[in-house]
Formats: structure tokens, C-alpha cells, sequence
């Protein structure tokens, strides 16, 4: 005689009660995976930001507080010599003006293209410029300074009186009869004047604060 188990035969929808199947694994596999994709996509979001942030910062350090630039030519020999690499401050003439024997650099349009020079600021706004037998005058005043690399032998534009306006500065370059400068291309306005390089950088065996 065949035994019946009255507990399978009574179970609830009239099918044998059966135990449901443990789910935990295939749970826990589907919550590994989206933790995984949560994972990846807050690393590359983290990612994305730190590039943002980076190009941000670097961005706004080149445009209003300093920037590396090269020296190209020989004109400010032998205070700077070509190729050397500078550290240019463009937040300090926010702030305050350029003064004399500062060290600046601003453009100049050259045959439509737009060159950066790099010069000694001589004359100051207001103040009028006269160079005679390689000596600057300031206001009828010999300038005392000794950072020209020789006497100059052409005083070209400066040969007369130049009076500088309110926002205008004469300038040189060191190597004064190798120079395209303030007795060429006329004042430079301050408004053109996009910073002072106060740092060399390269080479490293000429490393030193500009003066």
C-alpha cells in the first residue's frame, strides 16, 4: 500500500507545498553590478571636474596673475638674452603703476602681425624725453642709469622733445643701438601694457629676480 503525505496533498492551490527557491545570490549579483556602475560613473564625473577645475585655474593664472613667456632677439642684451624664459606678473599694474626702469612687456603691430616686446620703462607720464649724444634727458634732467649696454648712437624720434601723456611711457631696450623701441614706435599707453616680468627661469643657471 502506497503511503500519502496528507501535508502535500492539503497544500494551499491544490499542489504540494514546496519551499520557494533563495533568491540571495542572483540579489546580491544585480545590487554588486549597479554599485559597480555607480562607482564608475562618480569616478568619471570626479574626473570631469578636477579637469574643469584644473583648465579654470590655469586659465584664469595666465590671464590675471602671470604667465612664462620667451625672449626672441637680442635688444634687451645684456639684462636678458634671447631665448631666455621670464615669468611675466600681470596683477601688480592692476594695482599700481609701472615705474621707472621696470621691465615690461606689451604688443605691437608689425606689418599686421602682433609682436611682443620686451623693454625698460625710461620715461614716466607727464614727463618729457630728449635724447643728445646718447644721454636721456628727463625734463631737461640727465637720467642717471646705467643699464644701457653702450652709448646710443641714434636718438631717432627722441632727437626732439617728446612730452608724454597721462597714460603713455617711454621706453628702451638695454642693447640701445639694437633696439626697436620708444624712438620708433613712439609711447607705449598703459592700457597696452600686459605685465612686468620680474622672474627668469630659464636657464636655471642664470636664474634671478629682474631688476
Amino acid at each position: 500500500m502506497e503511503l500519502i503525505d496528507l501535508d502535500e496533498l492539503f497544500a494551499p492551490n491544490g499542489s504540494p507545498d514546496k519551499k520557494p527557491r533563495n533568491n540571495n545570490n542572483s540579489l546580491k549579483n544585480q545590487n554588486n553590478k549597479k554599485n559597480k556602475k555607480k562607482s564608475v560613473l562618480s569616478e568619471l564625473l570626479h574626473f570631469i571636474i578636477t579637469i574643469l577645475t584644473v583648465l579654470f585655474a590655469s586659465y584664469f593664472i595666465v590671464v590675471f596673475i602671470a604667465q612664462r613667456t620667451e625672449v626672441h632677439g637680442s635688444s634687451m642684451e645684456t639684462t636678458l638674452s634671447d631665448k631666455d624664459n621670464l615669468v611675466i606678473d600681470k596683477i601688480s599694474y592692476r594695482i599700481s603703476k609701472p615705474k621707472r626702469f621696470d621691465i615690461i612687456v606689451f604688443p605691437h603691430e608689425n606689418n599686421g602681425e602682433t609682436i611682443y616686446y620686451i623693454k625698460r620703462v625710461i620715461g614716466l607720464p607727464g614727463e618729457q624725453i630728449q635724447i643728445s649724444d646718447g644721454v636721456i634727458y628727463v625734463d631737461n634732467v640727465p637720467l642717471e642709469e646705467n643699464f644701457g649696454y653702450e652709448v646710443m648712437e641714434d636718438a631717432k624720434l627722441a632727437a626732439s622733445p617728446i612730452v608724454l601723456g597721462d597714460d603713455e611711457y617711454f621706453v628702451l631696450g638695454d642693447n640701445r643701438n639694437h633696439s626697436s623701441d620708444s624712438r620708433e614706435i613712439g609711447a607705449v599707453k598703459r592700457d597696452k601694457i600686459v605685465g612686468k616680468a620680474v622672474f627668469r627661469v630659464w636657464p636655471l643657471d642664470k636664474l634671478a629676480i629682474l631688476k
